[in-house]
C-alpha cells in the first residue's frame, strides 16, 4: 500500500493557507483509523493504516524504527508513525504509519480559528470521581506523609479520573472543535486508543521536539487556576511566580529534564528562572530549554523516551515516584501521562505529554487529571488543582459546572 502525504500549506512556516488548519481540524471524523495533531508549528490529519508499530516485548524505539524503515522499503517516500505512547511506555504503544497524510501550518496561524466552534448538545451525564474525592485527598495526605519521611522521596504526582456516561452517542469532533478552538497555540490531538476508543484532549506540555539537530523541551510544573476577573488573574499569574512551593516543584522537572538531554546535547540552553504560560483555563510554570544534538542519528522519539517520565507526570526520583503511585492511584493510567505526537523516519517529532484528556467510545468519557504533591503539600489544594485542570475537557464536552 503506497501511502498519499497532500501538504495544503508549508508546515512550520509563516505562510499558512488561510482555513488550510481550520479545514483539516473540521475534516475529522473519529473514524477507527485516524488520527489528528496540531502544535504551534503544524497540523497533521492521518487517515488509514500503512503499517501499525508491533506490541510485543523489543524496546519501543527499535520497534518504530522497523516500522519506518518497513514503510520506507515499501516505497513510503516520507513515512511516520503517529500516536499514542503508554504512561510505562514499555508495556503499550498505539502507533502507525498512515494510509494517507494530510499536513498544513499551525491552527494558531489560521484566521478562522478564530470562528466559532459547534455548541455543545444538551446531555444528560452520569458522572461518577475515581477515586472519591475523599479518597484522593486522603491519597495526597498519604504522599505527604511518604515525602516528610522518607529523605530520597521528593515529589510524587497524583491523579484521579471521572467517569460519564453519556444519554446518547457523543460528537467526538465537535469537540476536538472546540478544544483546538479555545487554545489553538497548544497541543490538540485526537487518535486510535485501541479497542475501538479514541484518546483525545488538549496538552499545554511539549515533551520534546526535534528538527534536524535543533531540539526544544518546554517542561510545564507548577500550576493556579484562571479567573474571570482580570485583576485576579493578573494577581493569581504573579503568585504563582514568587510561590515556593510551585518553584520547587518546577525545578525538580527542570534538574531532571536537563540531566536527561545533556548526554544527548551540546549547547544546553537552561534560563534560571521559570516564565509563565497560559491556557483558557489554568497559568503555568514553564522553562523552554534548548540544545543542539551531538548525533544527528538520534530521534525525537529516542530522546522522549530517555526523558519520560519527567517529574511533572511521575515525581522525583521516578523509581520511588512510580512505586508510590502504584500504592496510592487505584487505577491503570494507560495512555495518560504517557506522550502523543508524531516521528519520522528522518529523526524529526514533536512529542508531548498527554494531559487534558480522555479516553472516549461512544457514549463515555474517561477524563484525567493529576497535580503534583511535594512534603508542603495540602489535600485541598491538590483536589482543587485537578478540579480546574479537569474544566479544560469538560467544558470541550459541554459538561455543565
Amino acid at each position: 500500500m503506497q501511502v498519499t502525504t497532500v501538504h495544503h500549506a508549508p508546515a512550520g512556516t509563516d505562510h499558512a493557507v488561510i482555513g488550510a488548519a481550520s479545514g483539516l481540524l473540521g475534516q475529522y471524523r473519529a473514524a477507527a483509523d485516524e488520527a489528528f495533531f496540531a502544535s504551534p508549528t503544524r497540523t497533521l490529519l492521518a487517515e488509514g493504516v500503512h503499517a501499525r508499530v508491533p506490541q510485543d516485548g523489543r524496546p519501543l524505539v527499535d520497534r518504530v524504527a522497523e516500522t519506518l524503515a518497513r514503510a520506507r522499503r515499501d516505497g513510503v517516500e516520507h513515512p511516520l508513525v503517529v500516536g499514542a505512547v503508554a504512561f510505562d511506555h514499555d508495556s503499550r504503544a498505539e502507533l502507525a504509519v498512515p494510509a494517507t497524510l494530510r499536513t498544513c501550518g499551525a491552527l494558531r496561524d489560521d484566521p478562522l480559528i478564530a470562528l466559532p466552534a459547534p455548541a455543545a448538545d444538551r446531555i444528560d451525564w452520569d458522572i461518577r470521581p475515581v477515586p472519591a474525592p475523599e479518597a484522593y485527598g486522603a491519597g495526597v495526605a498519604e504522599a505527604v506523609e511518604l515525602l516528610r519521611a522518607d529523605g530520597e522521596l521528593s515529589k510524587v504526582v497524583l491523579s484521579r479520573t471521572l467517569e460519564l456516561h453519556a444519554d446518547r452517542p457523543l460528537d467526538l469532533p465537535a469537540i476536538l472543535q472546540r478544544l483546538g478552538r479555545r487554545d489553538p497555540g497548544g497541543y490538540t490531538f485526537a487518535v486510535p486508543a485501541g479497542g475501538g476508543r479514541t484518546l483525545i484532549g488538549a496538552s499545554p506540555e511539549l515533551l520534546l521536539s526535534r528538527s534536524g539537530t535543533a531540539v526544544v523541551a518546554n517542561p510545564l510544573a507548577g500550576s493556579v487556576p484562571r479567573s474571570a476577573d482580570l485583576g485576579e488573574d493578573v494577581r493569581r499569574a504573579a503568585a504563582l511566580l514568587e510561590s515556593p512551593k510551585d518553584l520547587q516543584e518546577h525545578a525538580f522537572v527542570v534538574d531532571a529534564i536537563h540531566a536527561a538531554l545533556a548526554p544527548y546535547c551540546r549547547d544546553l540552553v537552561v534560563p534560571e528562572r521559570p516564565t509563565l504560560v497560559r491556557t483558557a483555563a489554568m497559568w503555568h510554570l514553564a522553562t523552554t530549554i534548548s540544545g543542539e544534538l551531538i548525533d544527528p542519528a538520534v530521534s525525537a522519539l529516542e530522546l522522549a523516551v530517555a526523558m519520560h517520565p519527567t517529574p511533572a507526570v511521575c515525581g522525583s526520583p521516578t523509581p520511588l515516584a512510580r512505586e508510590a503511585i502504584r500504592g496510592i492511584e487505584p487505577f491503570d493510567r494507560g495512555l495518560y501521562t504517557g506522550m502523543v505526537g508524531w516521528g519520522d523516519a528522518e529523526g524529526d517529532g514533536e512529542w508531548v505529554v498527554t494531559l487534558r484528556c480522555a479516553e472516549a467510545d461512544e457514549r463515555t468519557l474517561r477524563v484525567f487529571a493529576g497535580a503534583g504533591v511535594v512534603a508542603e503539600s495540602r489535600p485541598e489544594s491538590e483536589l482543587a488543582e485537578t478540579s480546574a485542570k479537569f474544566r479544560t475537557f469538560l467544558d470541550a464536552a459541554g459538561v455543565p459546572q
